[in-house]
């Protein structure tokens, strides 16, 4: 190889590729930072050498290193997600993104079915299924609702030191009738008797 390096070349600020990593990346990186200085297909070859260290410098690059290439998710990874009963509405939303975001050439309306089919049983779902969102925009959009009300329910719990709320039993279960009595005489009574 016989071709000189371009005026001004300085060393590549690279870390060298020892076929650990994702050999695609380091390739980019390579071609990045070379055509810095020069587009000439004869200093790729010379110079891409130097980007490597220990045995990868023993070629066949790309093929040996196929496996090191990072896993594509597909939409089965998608279909395949599910939200857990104790998982709030927020946190799925935020999971069943991290998920889409990684797949290629994803279709719309697979990640809107796949999102409906995902969902846990709940007032959401039959909000949905009452009015059916036409893309995942109005989803997020109605889904914005739904969080701020679980978000709200539970630092109210909180605040007064309760865990998640639980069915009242035995005795209890009176004293919520009664109560509810007293609060519909009440408001009767404010409604002038009718």
């Amino acid at each position: 190889m016989e071709t000189p390096l371009p005026h001004g070349w300085k060393p590549l600020h690279l870390d060298r590729y020892d076929g650990t990593t994702d050999p695609d990346e380091h390739i980019d990186m390579y071609t990045t930072q070379v055509n810095l200085y020069t587009n000439n297909d004869a200093i790729l070859c010379r110079v891409f050498p130097t980007s490597l260290k220990g045995v990868v410098l023993n070629w066949r690059f790309t093929a040996q290193y196929a496996t090191s290439r990072p896993h594509h998710v597909t939409s089965a990874a998608l279909a395949s997600l599910r939200q857990n009963d104790d998982e709030p509405l927020r946190a799925f939303m935020e999971r069943f993104a991290a998920t889409s975001i990684k797949i290629r050439n994803l279709n719309p309306e697979v990640v809107l079915h796949a999102m409906l089919m995902a969902l846990k049983p709940g007032p959401f779902v039959d909000s949905l299924c009452r009015e059916s969102p036409r893309d995942m925009d109005e989803l997020r959009a109605c889904a914005a609702g739904y969080i701020q009300m679980e978000e709200h329910s539970a630092f109210r719990d909180q605040d007064r030191g309760k865990g998640p709320a639980k069915p009242e039993q035995g005795h209890n279960d009176k004293v919520k009738v009664n109560n509810d009595s007293q609060f519909k005489r009440s408001a009767k009574a404010n409604r002038g008797g009718r």
